[in-house]
């Protein structure tokens, strides 16, 4: 089955670095197949035997512990899931020249009922309250452009 590790808070400013072939090697090492590495921000698209997602997020923070020495808050969903994301999106999504659109993707145990803002409330309260507080780790980030390319690199591994 096809996985997505989406590495939450590596290569920022200096702190926590990951070299991304390192990384690849690491996912090989562990039994993970087809490994490929997108971009410096921790996206590693890897199959596996079909598991638990909360068993392969073990798995990828136990690689980043024994491989560079920490522990990382990682997200793992299946390519179809993210296919079916982007797919879902609506068209105006990454289609507004200088409107940033972004993938906002919970990791367990927390869920995005846990993590998201009523729209009435979403600019003034609750949303405010997630990204300066705690429950942000719980999250991680995606723009438009590494969605897309995430799911055309899934699709691509498909076909190969």
């Amino acid at each position: 089955m096809q996985y997505i590790a989406l590495l939450r808070g590596i290569n920022v400013g200096g702190k926590r670095p990951v070299k991304m072939s390192v990384l690849k090697t690491a996912y090989e090492a562990a039994g993970f197949t087809n490994v490929q590495t997108y971009i410096n921000s921790g996206n590693v698209l890897f199959e596996a035997p079909e598991t638990g997602l909360t068993t392969l997020a073990a798995t990828c923070d136990q690689i980043m512990v024994e491989t560079f020495g920490f522990s990382v808050n990682i997200a793992v969903v299946t390519a179809d899931q993210l296919i079916q994301a982007v797919a879902d999106a609506p068209a105006w999504w990454g289609n507004m020249p200088d409107v940033k659109h972004n993938l906002i993707v919970a990791i367990a145990p927390k869920t995005g009922a846990e993590l998201s803002a009523p729209v009435k409330t979403f600019g003034r309260t609750r949303w405010s309250t997630v990204a300066k507080g705690d429950l942000y780790q719980w999250l991680t980030i995606r723009n438009d452009n590494t969605a897309r390319k995430l799911v055309a690199l899934a699709q691509a591994l498909r076909e190969a």
